[in-house]
């Protein structure tokens, strides 16, 4: 039996042959599109993906929510929390180191543990 395709003449064997091969194409590119989904996926993880912000006012001789502490960390909570203290005398920045929540040397204040638990994650998706 013949079949037109393209203007040609084909043979069922040679359509199904094409199909098979156009398959086995489609099966490799997808294999491979799953590989880069994962590798992207994983990497991912390590990003900053949450976001915590709160200001407040340390001392009672200043005015107004000038200090604040931002805590930037990934999907496991690892990352670091900046704390910035703002007297009239001048501003002092701080910055500890974050891993799964906690403090790496230095243990965190109740504002900066504060700022963590409120970090956000920035996709519209979570």
């Amino acid at each position: 039996m013949k079949l037109i395709r393209k203007g040609k003449k084909e043979s069922v064997l040679e359509l199904l042959d094409d199909v098979i091969r156009a398959e086995e194409n489609n099966r490799k590119s997808l294999d491979q599109l799953r590989l880069s989904h994962d590798k992207l996926e994983k990497s991912s993880l390590s990003h900053i993906q949450k976001v915590g912000l709160i200001r407040f006012n340390p001392f009672k001789d200043t005015g107004g929510d000038q200090s604040f502490i931002l805590a930037l960390v990934d999907a496991e909570n690892t990352g670091v929390v900046i704390s910035s203290l703002h007297t009239r005398t001048g501003t002092r920045w701080y910055a500890k180191g974050i891993v799964r929540g906690k403090g790496v040397e230095h243990e965190l204040s109740r504002e900066e543990e504060k700022a963590l638990a409120g970090a956000k994650f920035l996709s519209s998706n979570e």
